[in-house]
């Protein structure tokens, strides 16, 4: 194989080419069986990120010497689209043959867990190819019906080698991700054609923040046999309402690039049942309000959602109410940060009484909600308690915001004087 080397100019030799050497094997490997992988790698986006006009401009690469598959690391990540590939008995033949060890990381399909067909199929999470001293990681990613791609857990069965490679050094699998679909782009990188996301710093931006956790239908089930769930024309037609509602606030927020979550009745509807609660008549969206932009009531007008009332202002108490189909509107509270605790505000009307919800803080995760990718608070079960105690599995039909929180605090009154601007209604 030593011919191999002599492309690769001024690369040093040992562990550094062994790297690129195991790369290109692989590389062979997948595209003699039409499989359309891409690199995924943080270390080698990072470092061809930082050269990306170069090497997108020029067709064989940008620099003689090996530059990226070089680089010190144990492993090389890749990705593969479930969809676009089925055949893989073949595939681990000439692996072998080509002397590489391979070890198969199958779970739980987690959508069929959403059915009441409780087959629990396993699925082909991923996959790791080891040759001499290195190894690739191949993640096998998945499309959801919100439209996102989504891996699983790297989870060892019980009679896996748990030395065959170091797993804790792995950068995908130590809990499930949601990705946007990445456009690709084919380039050259030290003399190997390879796809890479177009913008590798947008795939890694993402990935920092890409946990996924998934919708606890087993719970569902079991809360669903307690309380049946209404079937009511009235609250199917709720449900309906509120799933397009909850989709155009989202597309109106994230065409602002505005990070935002479920909160409040919608938050509990996901972890309690896994679906919108029919008689909560609202929407509840939570923003941090340093990521407030002044765009957000004239975006959600022009998307055909009127202005309902505006409470409080950026710095203190702001809430928004949008008018939805129908009766169903749609409540934004902005969320303060403390030292130790986030809250939101209230405001009464009539009175101009003000209050205040506390939470402890939090982290933001993805899930999938009515065909929707969306956030929710990572602490979700912390979350859920802060606002509906430890009762919260009880569904109530009535609920006062001023005194059914758990954490809810009176905040003082608005000045008289500033009514007309913090507390306005349409």
């Amino acid at each position: 194989n030593g011919a191999a080397f002599s492309k690769v100019k001024g690369s040093q030799s040992g562990q550094d080419s062994t790297r690129w050497h195991v790369v290109r094997k692989f590389l062979g490997l997948t595209s003699g069986h039409n499989i359309p992988v891409y690199l995924i790698d943080p270390l080698i986006l990072g470092l061809v990120d930082k050269d990306i006009e170069q090497i997108r401009s020029s067709p064989d690469g940008p620099s003689p010497e090996c530059k990226y598959f070089c680089a010190p690391r144990d492993f090389t990540t890749f990705a593969l689209l479930d969809k676009t590939w089925k055949h893989e008995v073949g595939l681990f033949r000439t692996a072998e043959k080509m002397g590489f060890q391979w070890l198969k990381i199958i779970n739980k399909d987690p959508r069929l867990d959403g059915m009441d067909d409780l087959s629990g199929m396993e699925i082909p999470l991923h996959y790791i190819f080891k040759l001499a001293s290195h190894a690739i990681h191949l993640v096998v990613f998945y499309e959801r019906s919100g439209n996102f791609l989504w891996h699983g857990p790297l989870r060892l069965k019980q009679h896996m080698d748990r030395k065959f490679v170091p797993f804790r050094k792995l950068h995908f699998g130590r809990y499930p991700g949601a990705y946007e679909k990445p456009e690709l782009l084919l380039v050259s990188i030290d003399d190997l054609k390879v796809q890479i996301p177009k913008n590798p710093s947008s795939f890694l931006e993402e990935m920092s923040h890409s946990r996924f956790l998934e919708c606890r239908y087993r719970e569902a089930r079991a809360f669903f046999q307690l309380y049946p769930d209404d079937a009511s024309l009235d609250a199917v037609e709720f449900r309906k309402k509120a799933k397009s509602l909850l989709h155009l606030a989202a597309l109106t927020l994230n065409n602002l690039r505005v990070k935002f979550w479920l909160s409040s009745g919608t938050c509990l509807g996901w972890y309690r049942q896994c679906n919108v609660i029919p008689h909560s008549k609202d929407v509840d969206l939570g923003i941090f309000i340093r990521d407030y932009k002044a765009d957000i009531i004239p975006a959600f007008q022009n998307a055909g959602l009127p202005l309902k009332h505006k409470f409080g202002k950026v710095e203190d108490s702001l809430e928004l109410s949008f008018q939805g189909e129908g009766d169903v509107k749609l409540d934004i509270f902005f969320f303060y940060e403390e030292d130790d605790h986030i809250w939101n505000g209230g405001t009464q009307a009539k009175s101009g009484k003000k209050f205040k919800y506390l939470f402890p803080k939090f982290t933001l995760c993805w899930t999938e909600f009515v065909e929707l990718k969306v956030h929710v608070p990572c602490e979700t079960l912390q979350y859920v308690e802060a606002n509906y105690g430890p009762e919260w599995k009880v569904p109530v039909k009535t609920w006062d915001w001023k005194s059914s929180p758990f954490n809810v605090q009176d905040n003082g009154v608005w000045p008289i004087d500033e009514w007309d601007n913090v507390i306005q209604i349409y």
